[in-house]
């Protein structure tokens, strides 16, 4: 998606702003420092033609919305806008599982949860929806997205959220690997776009091991479980190599934290021996049932078990990832910055960061010009470009392209 950072050939259908919620401020800073580039590089051609840059919003320092959402001592809260959206193109930004935010409630502390950020994100779009020319929500983990189908009498909060935010007039929703993308069919009349990280993914990998060998005999892509299949399939046909895939068998004769326990991982698939093994899937959670994989992988003799995950969440702390990497259990986990991570996983010497800032400009740059975004849902001509160059000249010829 190279050549659609800038558009030479039309302009926006109205000015940016992108409404960062406090959630996801450090990522919404890179992004907008990213469009603000891609835009200054497109600046002279504008002036060429005579556009008018300033009333279509073109040539500012920032996109960022000035606004805040306060709270009350009761833990209610609003939101309140410092400058005008009259006719813009907002994009409001929510990172739903930064739990680092705390707010007072009667005199104690409470953290900030995913049912709070939804609500935040409820209030921008309340305040700004009735003025502004569109409204678009970038939730780079989707709200509820686990809760996704019903198995029993249970809730469908996933789908519920996406209905309200249709109701509130939301244009778009940008979303990244989400749990299971089926759950659009609750808004078949709003856009719902899915993004993957798998080039992301390519990138880091060949940026950080510069010996990793791209056939069949020395790397081989694992799926964990039956969910993440397509996600494997996908990578292993476009680097060319084999995959395998593990199943959880469980016991469904008991419930513990409120779901079946796992009794042994089950692999199916070709020998991993000597072989360096990608294992790829949506998220981690608590990181059990991933830990339990690397650790099957290891015992049968894989030479070296590398973790890729959208979202690293870490619900159950990072001390089991430090002992299974000190145990060689594991080499690194790499994750995209889509959602929030604690300085101390940052400084895990087995920790490896995706960056999705360009990315996510890049998209929200195109969605503002009302341009395709065709090529950066379908990743494969870039990852194959990846792929080919490095083959071709070898981690030093590879660092000189990106």
């Amino acid at each position: 998606m190279a050549n659609d950072y800038v558009f030479k050939d039309s302009l926006p259908v109205a000015p940016l702003k992108i409404a960062a919620l406090e959630s996801c401020k450090d990522l919404a800073a890179r992004v907008n420092d990213h469009i603000v580039q891609f835009r200054r590089n497109d600046i002279e051609e504008l002036k060429r033609r005579q556009e008018d840059l300033h009333y279509r919003g073109y040539d500012v320092d920032s996109y960022l919305l000035d606004f805040k959402c306060p709270r009350f001592g009761t833990g209610e809260a609003k939101a309140v806008i410092n400058e005008s959206v009259r006719g813009t193109d907002v994009f409001a930004m929510v990172d739903v599982t930064n739990y680092s935010i705390p707010y007072t409630v009667f005199g104690h502390t409470n953290h900030m949860s995913p049912d709070d950020h939804f609500q935040d994100l409820k209030r921008i779009i309340g305040a700004c929806g009735s003025t502004a020319h569109r409204v678009n929500v970038i939730m780079p983990f989707l709200y509820e997205s686990r809760q996704h189908k019903r198995s029993k009498r249970e809730s469908l909060d996933c789908a519920m959220a996406l209905e309200e935010l249709a109701t509130m007039g939301v244009s778009n929703i940008i979303t990244f690997d989400a749990h299971d993308p089926r759950v659009q069919n609750a808004i078949p009349l709003i856009g719902f776009d899915n993004f993957m990280p798998t080039y992301q993914f390519v990138k880091a990998l060949f940026s950080h091991d510069h010996n990793i060998s791209l056939d069949k005999d020395h790397l081989m892509i694992i799926s964990p479980d039956e969910g993440a299949m397509n996600r494997a399939v996908y990578l292993a046909n476009n680097l060319g190599v084999d995959m395998g895939m593990f199943y959880k068998r469980r016991d469904y004769s008991t419930v513990v934290n409120g779901r079946n326990p796992i009794v042994a991982h089950e692999f199916l698939g070709t020998s991993v021996e000597g072989k360096t093994v990608l294992i790829i899937d949506d998220m981690i959670s608590s990181g059990e049932s991933m830990l339990d994989t690397a650790k099957e992988l290891k015992e049968r003799k894989a030479a070296k078990v590398i973790v890729c995950c959208t979202f690293g969440l870490f619900t159950s702390g990072l001390e089991k990832f430090d002992e299974f990497y000190l145990k060689g259990y594991m080499d690194y986990v790499i994750t995209t910055n889509l959602n929030y991570r604690p300085k101390e996983l940052l400084e895990r010497p087995w920790y490896l960061e995706a960056d999705m800032s360009k990315y996510l400009a890049a998209i929200i740059n195109a969605l503002n010009h009302d341009r395709s975004i065709s090529a950066s849902l379908n990743p494969t001509e870039k990852i194959q470009n990846l792929v080919q160059r490095y083959q071709s000249g070898g981690y030093e010829y590879y660092q000189k392209l990106v």
